[in-house]
């Protein structure tokens, strides 16, 4: 199950990423490991588990798969960890600095 809510502006003037994610599921662990490291301020929604009725990821990223992020402060949607992480890594960390 997940939530829909607005997302949150934070200190910084940046919006908080929404997430979303699969419990136990090893590709979600490593996008929240990378947030984490990163300092990425996100906003976390657990996912029904059944692939056919991930209907809110379907709708925000045309695909079902888990993990999906939105970032509204650069428009970007995405899903797949490995992409995940390496838009992360060039938005958020050094290499975006």
């Amino acid at each position: 199950m997940s939530t829909e809510s607005a997302p949150a502006a934070d200190p910084a003037g940046t919006d908080r990423l929404t997430l979303y994610r699969l419990q136990a599921c090893p590709f979600c662990e490593r996008v929240v490991r990378r947030l984490d490291e990163l300092g990425v301020d996100y906003e976390s929604h657990f996912v029904e588990p059944l692939h056919s009725e991930r209907d809110v990821v379907k709708r925000i990223s045309g695909k079902r798969t888990v993990p999906a992020i939105v970032d509204p402060n650069t428009g970007v949607t995405m899903s797949e960890s490995a992409n995940i992480v390496a838009y992360l890594d060039g938005t958020y960390g050094d290499e975006g600095a």
